[in-house]
């Protein structure tokens, strides 16, 4: 609500505050959002805490479907009155959730203030953060809240101390749903995972040779040798996820490009590239790196279709693919030729369908036949 020179009118916001009609407080609430968000107006510092003081009475007397509306419009904002969005992050779940997962107006003593005084869903909102530093993650831990914390140890970009891991893994004992997060960590000390893998194989072994009466020695042959695969599986996954939490971030911020996907192949981050793959197509990882090194590239293409790339861009990205592969350079020249054909032919729409069979987990060879026999291919 603006006068004709762009000026914040004062006056009109103060008397739209004033009507105590629902209708009249969601259009103040709605206006002021709006000033907020908008990037164009240069508010001054009076000004923003004249319409935060404004938004903070009148918030309480709207239905809580417009105080949500309000919360999710200014959740991203990085300049907003840190007392008003201490005020939303306190609201009903409802309302708090974009505000704890986003907002880095909020601090460390807020969010812990939250946890200790709001109910788990609000604490379970601050465990799925785009970062939970360390004293936050600490008050998550001590709710003792197995949810929570699950959650919690799900989220890499939650820094948790090396005093804290040690003791969830003592925890994980006798809670078995921590197991498996713990362990698929990529800041897993090495020590507690074999110390982990070491309590499971002495569980089990003492249930095999008291219920089955087996021979102790082939029993502890066998578990060691199951206990030394399962760790290094486990770990092999773990480092895999500094990829998934890069592409994770990026993807929030819709910053994954074509460009990058060919700066992660020319670097030689394979695993880098099936992330960010998977995150754009919204397909899963290993569907993703089954077409990456499949011998005609058609997979690849029709995905490159569908997501708007450039020829160009595809081109680049088939060529990197086949840097690995043990073609002589008469094969690698040919399979070029007729996945660039293959491309050339495919008509968005048609390749945009398949994509989303594959993002619905359906047949992926049954989908690439369609297109190959000229079900979806522009002849």
């Amino acid at each position: 609500m603006t006068t004709d020179e762009g000026v914040i009118d004062e006056q009109a916001l103060l008397r739209l505050a004033r009507e105590k009609s629902a209708e009249a407080r969601a259009r103040l609430a709605a206006t002021i959002s709006d000033l907020f968000r908008d990037e164009d107006d240069a508010l001054t510092d009076r000004e923003r805490a004249l319409m935060a003081d404004i938004l903070r009475r009148v918030l309480r007397d709207i239905e809580i479907g417009v105080r949500r509306q309000v919360a999710t419009a200014l959740a991203g904002q990085p300049s907003l009155p840190h007392d008003l969005m201490v005020f939303l992050a306190n609201d009903e779940i409802e309302v708090a959730y974009p505000i704890l997962r986003q907002s880095r107006v909020l601090q460390d003593a807020d969010l812990i203030e939250v946890i200790r005084n709001r109910t788990q869903e609000h604490q379970l909102a601050i465990a799925n953060r785009y970062h939970v530093s360390e004293a936050v993650c600490d008050a998550l831990v001590q709710t003792g809240q197995h949810e929570v914390i699950r959650e919690l140890l799900q989220n890499p970009d939650a820094d948790i101390s090396g005093a804290t891991m040690d003791y969830l893994v003592d925890q994980s004992r006798r809670v078995d749903s921590f197991h498996e997060p713990i362990l698929r960590r990529a800041d897993l000390p090495e020590d507690l995972a074999k110390r982990m893998f070491l309590w499971v194989s002495a569980a089990l072994r003492t249930y095999i040779v008291d219920t089955f009466r087996l021979d102790a020695a082939v029993v502890d042959d066998l578990l060691e040798t199951a206990a030394r695969e399962g760790y290094d599986s486990v770990r092999q996954e773990a480092s895999r996820r500094p990829a998934q939490a890069l592409a994770e971030r990026l993807a929030r911020h819709s910053a994954i490009t074509p460009e990058l996907l060919v700066s992660a192949l020319h670097d030689g981050e394979v695993s880098l590239f099936v992330s960010l793959m998977s995150r754009l197509a919204e397909m899963r990882e290993p569907l993703v790196k089954r077409m990456l090194f499949e011998p005609g590239g058609e997979g690849l293409a029709i995905t490159c279709r569908a997501l708007g790339f450039a020829r160009k861009d595809f081109s680049v990205i088939f060529l990197l693919s086949r840097k690995a592969r043990p073609e002589n350079a008469r094969t690698f020249k040919r399979d070029h030729e007729a996945a660039m054909a293959f491309f050339d032919r495919i008509q968005a729409p048609a390749a945009q369908k398949v994509l989303r069979q594959w993002q619905r987990d359906q047949d992926y060879l049954r989908a690439l036949r369609d297109i190959e026999t000229g079900a979806a291919v522009s002849r």
